[in-house]
């Protein structure tokens, strides 16, 4: 299975699995992305989310197809058992990598 290390800051980063979008997800909580990868081959994060459950959440999402029209190929997925951890981990990587999907938990624009 192919990795991914995506980062949360600027000196450090979190690992993450690759899937293709029709996975089968088991009932396990963690972090999830939905990513495609650019012309220069690197992966760009279009939605980053938490569930407490990826087999009820990812197979049903509301913005799955949204992402999809958006150029997603993959969803990046992590096992992340403590719900503050996945909190923190979710806050900071939105604000880090400013997903263009996630509307909660960006910076505030300087204007």
């Amino acid at each position: 299975m192919s990795e991914c290390s995506w980062p949360y800051n600027k000196q450090q980063s979190i690992s993450f699995s690759i899937y293709g979008l029709n996975t089968e997800w088991n009932n396990v909580a963690g972090l999830y992305i939905f990513a495609y990868k650019t012309s220069a081959n690197i992966w760009y994060a279009l939605y980053i989310g938490q569930t407490n459950d990826f087999s009820v959440r990812l197979p049903n999402h509301e913005r799955l197809n949204e992402a999809i029209r958006r150029g997603a190929t993959h969803i990046h997925a992590r096992v992340v058992s403590l719900q503050k951890d996945r909190d923190y981990y979710e806050e900071e990587m939105i604000q880090y990598l400013q997903p263009p999907m996630n509307d909660q938990l960006k910076k505030a624009s300087n204007f």
